[in-house]
């Protein structure tokens, strides 16, 4: 796994497997998102194997599957429930960790100053500089 921590209270990864679950509880996560479609992946990754490996270890676990093309609104109010929801620390996966850290930038929106945002994905490794003018649009827009 290659967690990459945005926040103490939101990290990202590429993604993971049923067997990684373990160590993702020991590392201190209390809940799990999934942002990958299962049309992605092979069927021992799918969204129903993930929650139940995620709810058999005790973690709560939020399917949001995210496409680059069919991002939305939702899709972020989705993601910014579910880390809210989840009173500790939680997981966000998808196939490089970019989408995760792309849903929760467009949910800090208004939250956070846009240059911050920016800068806790790029401490994490992923560039998004290019998301500012819409991270500044959505936080004028509230």
């Amino acid at each position: 796994m290659d967690i990459r921590q945005i926040t103490p209270a939101y990290s990202v990864t590429p993604q993971i497997d049923p067997a990684d679950i373990p160590a993702i509880k020991e590392a201190g996560f209390v809940a799990i998102i999934d942002n990958r479609p299962d049309a992605e992946i092979p069927p021992e990754w799918h969204t129903d194997v993930m929650g139940a490996a995620a709810e058999a270890a005790g973690l709560a676990f939020t399917a949001n599957p995210v496409t680059h093309a069919g991002l939305n609104m939702d899709m972020v109010a989705t993601q910014m429930a579910a880390i809210e929801a989840a009173g500790g620390p939680v997981l966000a996966y998808c196939a490089s960790g970019t989408r995760s850290s792309i849903v929760w930038s467009l949910g800090m929106a208004g939250k956070m100053p846009t240059e911050e945002i920016i800068k806790a994905t790029a401490d994490a490794g992923y560039d998004l500089a290019g998301l500012a003018p819409q991270i500044d649009g959505l936080a004028s827009a509230q």
